[in-house]
């Protein structure tokens, strides 16, 4: 195997950036001109029939046959003039990757003439087959029927792969019982009732807000590496991270490779992945290195969350696709490589209004600022109400690797707010017994007035925290690179609507009693203040002190995926999905089986690889480079070189020994484990032994691999260095 890592090597230091050619038009010009977007359905439909959809689709309303029909006359016609020969309905099931299944323009009539066929039933519905997917128990594995439905509130696209070009039409999954096998569906759903939460709220301010649309804005962190290395390393194929690895002498200790000068092949990458992005309607705009070796970062602008989900998904297809190109394979694994920054998916979420009001942004005026305050103040007690059922959202196997790292967020849901806004809310807690008297004006009592309109050029960063404000938007950090945002924002959304829809109660009630409206806003916000000032936290979250510190605020900290998605079936989450009418019951614990054996499965999988590995690879290769060692030794010997010369020898024979003996010992007992776990029948006790009992022997093993590496002779050693991977593009 040393001979493929050399090859290998040998590859990567005669690659050359792979030529693109600049599109001719600008940026500007050539975005979503793969798009059904609006001015694609002004051109291609009948202005009767435009006119409709859009109210339809703004209004929220279901699209009757005709409209289905016109709609898929003038979208067959576009996608064939883009040379489109396919179509098919793109959807999100339960497996964290897209899924599609293509049909054929191309048909017959009645007579036997060829023509070209699409119509809005094709269009509104599909039947792909469901028993493959991932449904926790919904559904026997033999009722195979399942349903996607066309989302209209989502473009359809052209994506082109290998020269051939096809419609893609997003959808949502369901199943034939009618529940949700996908994440798009209780997305939508999660965004419905937090329009209608915000904009009941809105109308203490403003009479004329009538939608809230919730933004988003997702910054995508990743890894490259030459193809060529990779398929010389048989874990990161397998498992897409790094199961063996010694750390290289210099790795991101110097802080050179943040915002430096990007690698000219990768350059070329970049360049052609942002102009197929453009086409797609993805409006990235930044792009530059990231703090570890090898790992960068691409960023859109703010979009509808929905559109914003569903470009990112594209996004980590598209970018797979072009890596390939240019010889690159793209690594999203939240950790691919220990001791190096891990990569995570940064959300960062707002709310906005049609009359153009950032609600998450301070104004100018006294009464914005109250405006501003209450979903300010309404998103950290959501946070700090179900803080646990937020950590559940993220929970995946590999983000287990990179939450509480040294890089990354801890596994604790804290808010950042920045020193200014904290002491506008340790302000407003402080004047909670302060008197108000009739005709007193209560904005420049309580000091709302004084907030400035430029606070959010006066709030600091902490990227120590899960959970942050900055400036004009939550961000949230612990979101791991590789996943579907759907399910953290589904939850977002659905924590912030659940309290909105409680603010408005409680200060309702007020009213009633006779207060003034903007008194018992400030009553309610100043008793939200209080009683969730526990989950703000301005320090390191990185630090040791800070988790004594959350075990005394009574804030959960929970590392490990097995427990943490105990709060996805408890009463109150239950309780809260079911209310909004989100996800149902059955939904409900059929995601939480879901998740528990897709960490199963990869645990597995990263143990029987590992496993693999060092027998088959690793033992080997020590024994035949400890043979050598032992011929040395006895030819020493044979010439009266005995004593000092053979001692360093046989120390390292020793050692090599030791530690092959570790492995030995480690792989039977981690298989024994693996056999145990399997026979436990339910999926949560499963879950926990595989992380118990199999997922922690890995460090033992991982251990005593790379204390090997760095004995056994450079040009024997099976697999590519960390120094390799890391450094060579």
């Amino acid at each position: 195997m040393s001979i493929l890592r050399f090859k290998a090597l040998e590859l990567v230091d005669h690659r050359k950036p792979v030529l693109v050619v600049p599109a001719t038009e600008s940026r500007s010009a050539s975005f979503g001109k793969n798009v059904f977007n609006t001015e694609a359905m002004r051109v291609s439909m009948s202005g009767s029939a435009f006119k409709k959809l859009q109210a339809t689709i703004k209004q929220g309303h279901a699209i009757d046959s005709d409209l289905a029909d016109a709609v898929a006359a003038g979208m067959k016609a576009w996608a064939l003039a883009k040379g489109a020969t396919h179509y098919t309905h793109w959807f999100q099931p339960l497996t964290g990757a897209t899924a599609e299944k293509h049909d054929s323009f191309f048909d017959l009539d009645g007579e036997g003439k060829a023509i070209d066929k699409f119509k809005g039933s094709a269009l509104v519905q599909q039947e792909p087959d469901a028993s493959s997917f991932p449904n926790g128990g919904i559904r026997n594995t033999f009722e195979a029927r399942g349903y996607t439905a066309w989302d209209p509130t989502s473009p359809a696209f052209i994506l082109e792969t290998a020269g051939a070009k096809t419609l893609c039409i997003p959808t949502i999954f369901v199943a034939y019982t009618g529940e949700a096998l996908d994440y798009k569906a209780p997305l939508l759903k999660s965004l419905a009732v937090l329009e209608k939460a915000a904009v009941d709220v809105c109308h203490y301010f403003d009479k004329d807000v009538q939608r809230v649309h919730t933004t988003l804005g997702i910054e995508q962190e990743y890894f490259l590496v030459d193809k060529a290395l990779y398929d010389a390393r048989p874990d990161l194929v397998m498992t897409g991270r790094t199961l063996f690895g010694h750390a290289p002498s210099k790795g991101q200790q110097l802080e050179d490779h943040y915002f430096g000068s990007i690698p000219s092949r990768v350059h070329a990458f970049m360049l052609e992945f942002e102009e197929e992005a453009t086409k797609l309607g993805i409006p990235l705009r930044t792009r530059h290195n990231e703090v570890a070796p090898n790992q960068f970062e691409c960023a859109p602008t703010f979009e509808d969350a929905n559109l914003a989900v569903d470009h990112n998904q594209l996004l980590m297809d598209l970018m797979g696709k072009v890596a390939e190109r240019h010889n690159f394979k793209i690594l999203l694994h939240e950790k691919p490589f220990a001791g190096i920054n891990g990569s995570g998916k940064h959300n960062n979420w707002a709310m906005s209004t049609d009359t153009g009001v950032n609600l998450l942004a301070p104004g100018g005026r006294p009464k914005e600022n109250l405006q501003f305050l209450t979903f300010f103040v309404n998103v950290i007690k959501a946070v700090h109400r179900y803080g646990e059922l937020l950590r559940a959202s993220i929970a995946s196997a590999s983000n287990d690797h990179r939450l509480g790292a040294n890089e990354a967020p801890p596994a604790i849901m804290s808010v950042f707010v920045g020193s200014m806004l904290d002491s506008v809310l340790d302000e407003l807690e402080r004047t909670a017994k302060l008197p108000l008297d009739k005709g007193d004006n209560i904005y420049l009592k309580l000091g709302i007035d004084k907030i400035p309109a430029i606070l959010l050029d006066n709030t600091d960063r902490n990227r120590t925290s899960p959970f942050a404000f900055t400036g004009n938007k939550f961000e949230f950090r612990a979101v791991g690179s590789s996943a579907n945002c759907s399910s953290a924002m589904t939850t977002l959304n659905a924590i912030v609507a659940d309290q909105l829809i409680d603010f408005k109660a409680t200060v309702d009630g007020l009213i009633e009693k006779g207060k003034k409206k903007e008194v018992a806003i400030v009553e309610v916000l100043r008793d939200y203040v209080i009683s969730s000032k526990n989950v703000r936290f301005e320090g390191n979250g990185y630090s040791d002190e800070w988790k004594e510190e959350a075990a005394k605020r009574g804030l959960a900290n929970v590392p490990t995926t097995p427990h943490a998605l105990d709060a996805l079936i408890r009463e109150d989450a239950a309780a809260l999905f079911e209310r909004h009418h989100i996800l149902t019951h059955v939904e409900l614990h059929a995601r939480h089986e879901i998740l528990l054996e897709d960490y199963i499965k990869k645990i597995q999988i990263e143990g029987r690889t590992m496993g693999d590995l060092a027998i088959n690879h690793i033992i080997p290769t020590a024994i035949a480079y400890q043979t050598k060692l032992i011929n040395n030794v006895c030819g020493l010997r044979e010439i009266g070189l005995d004593g000092d010369h053979t001692n360093v020898t046989l120390d390292t024979i020793k050692a090599i020994s030791r530690y092959v003996s570790t492995i030995k010992t480690e792989v039977d007992a981690m298989v024994e484990s693996r056999k145990v776990a399997n026979k436990i029948e339910d999926t949560h006790e499963r879950a926990v032994a595989y992380c118990e009992t199999i997922r922690d022997r890995f460090d033992v093993i991982r251990r005593a691999v790379d204390k090997l590496e760095l004995m056994v002779a450079d040009e024997d050693w099976p697999l590519v260095k960390y120094r390799e991977l890391l450094f060579r593009h």
